[in-house]
């Protein structure tokens, strides 16, 4: 199938699919004439490379899954790895924005406390926070 035919299937763009092969991300494609030509292989890679960036992976993330086997570790191994770490990224986001949603309850908390204590009467209900 040729490049438009693969950005439909795949959900993604012609763009997308030449970009993808200039940073290595997919291997290039087979030549018929000026043509590109891709496999469901290929087609396939697309599909799970659009699926991972809606997960929250950069292109970069996803160049070192892809990277030739490099070291001990799979290709398989490398993509397990990455969404481990990509849990761990998010588990600690999460953790920090708790916090933060927190803070911002005991702050509400205090400034509700300190108008009780010291209302401003000489500003009217409108200066309560």
């Amino acid at each position: 199938m040729y490049i438009g035919q693969a950005a439909q299937r795949s959900g993604t763009t012609v763009k997308s699919i030449r970009h993808y092969e200039s940073i290595g991300l997919l291997p290039p494609a087979q030549r018929q004439g000026n043509y590109r030509v891709y496999d469901q292989q290929s087609v396939d890679l697309l599909i799970f490379i659009k699926c991972a960036q809606q997960l929250g992976f950069r292109l970069k993330e996803l160049q070192v899954i892809f990277a030739g086997h490099q070291g001990t570790a799979t290709p398989w191994q490398r993509a397990q790895q990455a969404i481990a770490a990509k849990k761990q990224e998010i588990a600690e986001r999460i953790a920090a924005l708790s916090q933060q949603h927190t803070q911002l309850i005991e702050f509400e908390a205090s400034l509700e406390q300190a108008w009780i204590d010291c209302p401003l009467e000489n500003l009217g209900a409108s200066a309560r926070f």
